[in-house]
């Protein structure tokens, strides 16, 4: 297909248009007025020869092809966005670009406090956007990576990226701090029987030491699911519940959280969370210097 007859401007009313599932909503977000996007509307629809978004009931939904599109559209979008916005020297003093991250609530509490202050100090007309490493966005890795800076995830989940080692923590269990039957160990008996809160429990999700533990042989009862590590304890005070955190986590929970931790039952070996990111983009040197910013925060909460 030859580009110089498409009309690329059609690819920013195409993404609005697939995000909000409604003209009106699309036109709000782009400042348009309605006519004018459904005139963009009917030409998407006649390049493509498929409604994109058809009415149900008194919402709109998108087609098949538009579901295909819709995350394609976006990744295109941030990837023109990079293009346009690269500097010939880059100058972090006077940068307005953003930076994403894809991490856990985890990293967020231990590492972005860190990770802002430096971004501040460094480069204070930048912006960070945190978003959630889900299940379903660390299955596609790579291609997310295409939208985003960085994934900060520990080992076990990726491989063939790029990656840089941030930090080392411990896994220990979490119990009530009223819960008199588990003294100052969590025996394998209690692990067995006790119900325990799980973070992103699922066919393919599982904390690295809940994975550890199964191949161990110990099956954890698990009433509780969470896709939140600061919910866990939350989760176990005032229960006969476990949980299971990271040490650093349960280093900054706050007096009174009405938790304590005891060691793991079974060896599961420490925790190394990294940052991974897209190959294209090593060599960039607005990446780099993230990286860079990123890394150096790792290294001061990790000496605090």
């Amino acid at each position: 297909m030859n580009l110089a007859n498409l009309d690329l401007n059609l690819l920013v009313p195409l993404d609005a248009l697939l995000q909000q599932r409604s003209v009106t909503r699309a036109a709000e977000q782009l400042m348009l007025s309605q006519p004018a996007l459904s005139a963009s509307l009917a030409r998407l629809r006649r390049h493509f020869d498929d409604p994109l978004l058809v009415r149900v009931g008194n919402a709109y939904q998108l087609t098949p092809l538009a579901e295909q599109l819709a995350e394609r559209t976006r990744v295109l979008l941030a990837d023109v966005d990079r293009v346009f916005s690269a500097e010939p020297d880059f100058d972090p003093g006077t940068t307005t670009r953003e930076f994403t991250m894809l991490t856990s609530d985890y990293s967020c509490t231990v590492l972005a406090p860190r990770i802002v202050a430096l971004l501040e100090a460094e480069a204070p007309r930048a912006r960070l956007r945190l978003a959630a490493n889900t299940p379903r966005v660390v299955e596609t890795a790579e291609r997310s990576l295409l939208s985003t800076d960085l994934m900060v995830m520990p080992h076990g989940f990726l491989s063939d990226l790029p990656h840089q080692d941030l930090h080392r923590d411990e896994w220990v269990c979490v119990v009530a701090s009223e819960n008199t039957e588990v003294g100052e160990e969590l025996t394998l008996e209690q692990a067995r029987t006790m119900p325990w809160v799980a973070c992103y429990h699922g066919p393919t999700a599982a904390t690295p030491a809940a994975r550890q533990m199964r191949m161990l042989g110990l099956e954890q009862r698990i009433t509780v699911v969470t896709e939140n590590f600061v919910t866990v304890p939350g989760l176990v005070a005032g229960s006969g519940r476990v949980g299971l955190l990271q040490q650093r986590l349960v280093d900054a929970l706050p007096p009174g959280a009405g938790v304590r931790a005891v060691p793991c039952p079974v060896e599961v070996g420490p925790l190394i969370e990294a940052m991974w990111w897209h190959p294209s983009y090593t060599a960039d040197p607005e990446h780099s210097f993230f990286r860079d910013l990123v890394l150096r925060a790792a290294q001061d909460t990790a000496g605090a």
